[in-house]
């Protein structure tokens, strides 16, 4: 096991993303455990603040982040030990701040409301992108430079074409395989000719009773794959966040201020 990491990580200068991928990971769990015990009152786990302010760790992440980052700008030519360090510290703010993400979309504390599940699907595509990269993948067909002229034109013809796949995909609302494709491009074949999701940019200008041309054999199409085969993948991915996260079931402040 060992030599297989020496080899895989240490040997490929893979270490700080190596040493970046863990402390998102752990950051993202030892705060939440954390923001689930003050929650709950239990113990001493408390909000921090001075007077009545309350300090978001969002703060502490955007601060770590500079610290790390800069660090990381500084030692990355001398040592890859100290730069696996400072790419550890990055990761801890990374994740601070992608477990506040939804509250900086929205400009407002929604972190145990509906929306506050943004911030967990942010998390889950940090880890999910770093750990493609960590295994050797490269995003958009890219595999390193090309030596001739014509390969050269070869691979940037490749990238265009999957980078136009992967827009058209994440328009029509399908994000996951939008990602995954940008690292396995086959799959942003299917993803780009398919229907859009109902609720997506691309069925709302294309698909929708406003649209220019409306297709509402389209959409209703669209809606009944959405109800039978989508539901259920979101209902289970709700459920793994909630066992990870927490319980983001609070009503959301916009409704209460309408009532």
């Amino acid at each position: 096991m060992g030599d297989l990491f020496g080899q895989r990580i240490v040997d490929a200068g893979r270490l700080p993303l190596f040493c970046f991928f863990v402390a998102l990971i752990v950051a993202f769990v030892f705060t939440r455990i954390n923001v689930r015990l003050i929650r709950a009152k239990i113990g001493w786990f408390r909000n921090v603040g001075v007077g009545e302010m309350h300090i978001h760790h969002v703060v502490f992440g955007v601060v770590l982040t500079l610290l790390g980052g800069v660090a990381g700008l500084i030692v990355s030519g001398i040592s890859q030990s100290w730069y696996a360090v400072t790419a550890g510290i990055f990761g801890i703010g990374a994740a601070l701040i992608l477990d506040e993400f939804a509250l900086i979309l929205h400009l407002r504390d929604v972190y145990w409301e509906e929306e506050g599940r943004t911030s967990v699907d942010a998390v889950f595509i940090a880890v999910a992108i770093t750990g493609l990269l960590l295994i050797g993948l490269r995003p958009l067909g890219w595999e390193g430079s090309y030596g001739t002229p014509p390969g050269t034109w070869l691979a940037t013809g490749i990238i265009v074409v999957n980078l136009v796949l992967a827009v058209v995909t994440l328009l029509k609302g399908k994000i996951w395989t939008g990602l995954a494709g940008l690292f396995i491009p086959f799959l942003l074949i299917p993803g780009a000719l398919r229907l859009a999701r109902p609720g997506s940019p691309w069925a709302h200008w294309f698909m929708a009773s406003g649209a220019r041309r409306p297709r509402p054999r389209k959409m209703a199409t669209a809606e009944r794959r959405e109800e039978r085969w989508r539901r259920p993948v979101i209902r289970a991915k709700i459920a793994f966040q909630e066992f990870v996260s927490g319980r983001h079931d609070l009503p959301s402040t916009r409704r209460r201020v309408r009532r």
